[in-house]
């Protein structure tokens, strides 16, 4: 069993952490506020830190699930940073889904410190993280994420190196692009159906086993359905998230017309008081539109 920190305990890094302590892991975790990070010590019998460099000192993997570029590099740089706490040879690995180039820029700062890295953007949303079945799509040297590896499974379903660093986290911008365009199309095809007056849930018993099936319409439509948005993925989150790929693609010449527009629908729900609602809202959007 490993020597563990883990940064960020939101609706993501606390299941998370706590399944890295009840697969035998021993955890030290570090939370801005820090009286969360006692919560989850007294709960799961693991250790706080004050800093993260406090949480990093003596680990052999430091986990991080923060919010945004900016917060990665604050748990990181500085005085009281991981990277100050981290002896050689140890692992930063960042769950945080933030732009490919503050992943490039800390790999950097960490090998020139004999650190690894690998950048391991998750999928999966709260459900995912409180279930243990994350998809975990990473980059970084193939010894970092082989080390690295057996430790994500404490809450990962499917964990997979796609490349070098930076990579990991331009597959879950790909992820991000097609739950956008996917929770669109499922959206109209709901609205459509009520205005014609079918019975949705009888519909998408039928259609789910075919071509037009998706895990969103599986797990999603009767919520959608019911108008209940108050779980999963945050579509203030999902608006940060479709600004790395905008920004991302107008960096490397790839055109994301439709992401562009359904960022403009996800704005709407926001202004519709429905940031902190999941992604599915889109369907509401729809319904006041009519």
């Amino acid at each position: 069993m490993a020597k563990v920190a883990f940064l960020g305990l939101g609706v993501m890094g606390y299941p998370m952490a706590g399944h890295l302590a009840k697969a035998g892991h021993a955890v030290t975790v570090y939370n801005r506020t820090a009286a969360k990070a006692e919560k989850w010590a007294d709960e799961q019998g693991g250790k706080a830190a004050p800093t993260p460099r406090e949480a990093a000192e003596g680990q052999d993997f430091v986990m991080a699930c923060v919010g945004n570029d900016d917060d990665l590099a604050s748990v990181c740089r500085g005085e009281d940073g991981a990277f100050a706490g981290m002896r050689k040879g140890a692992i930063f690995v960042d769950h945080t889904t933030v732009s490919s180039g503050i992943t490039t820029a800390l790999a950097g700062e960490a090998s020139a410190l004999g650190l690894g890295f690998v950048d391991a953007p998750v999928s999966g949303g709260q459900a995912g993280a409180e279930n243990g079945v994350l998809s975990i799509m990473c980059g970084g040297s193939q010894a970092d994420y082989d080390a690295a590896e057996p430790v994500m499974q404490a809450y990962g379903r499917i964990v997979k190196r796609i490349g070098e660093s930076g990579q990991g986290q331009i597959a879950k911008m790909m992820n991000q692009i097609c739950i956008a365009g996917l929770v669109q199309g499922l959206s109209e095809a709901l609205a459509f159906g009520e205005k014609a007056g079918m019975d949705g849930k009888a519909v998408v018993e039928v259609i789910s086993g075919g071509a037009a099936g998706s895990w969103q319409m599986v797990n999603r439509h009767q919520t959608m359905l019911d108008g209940q948005f108050e779980h999963g993925f945050a579509v203030d989150w999902m608006r940060k998230d479709l600004a790395i790929c905008l920004k991302t693609g107008d960096e490397i010449g790839a055109s994301l017309p439709v992401t562009a527009l359904i960022d403009q629908f996800y704005k709407d729900v926001q202004n519709m008081g429905g940031g902190r609602w999941d992604t599915s809202s889109l369907i509401e959007r729809l319904r006041r539109l009519s």
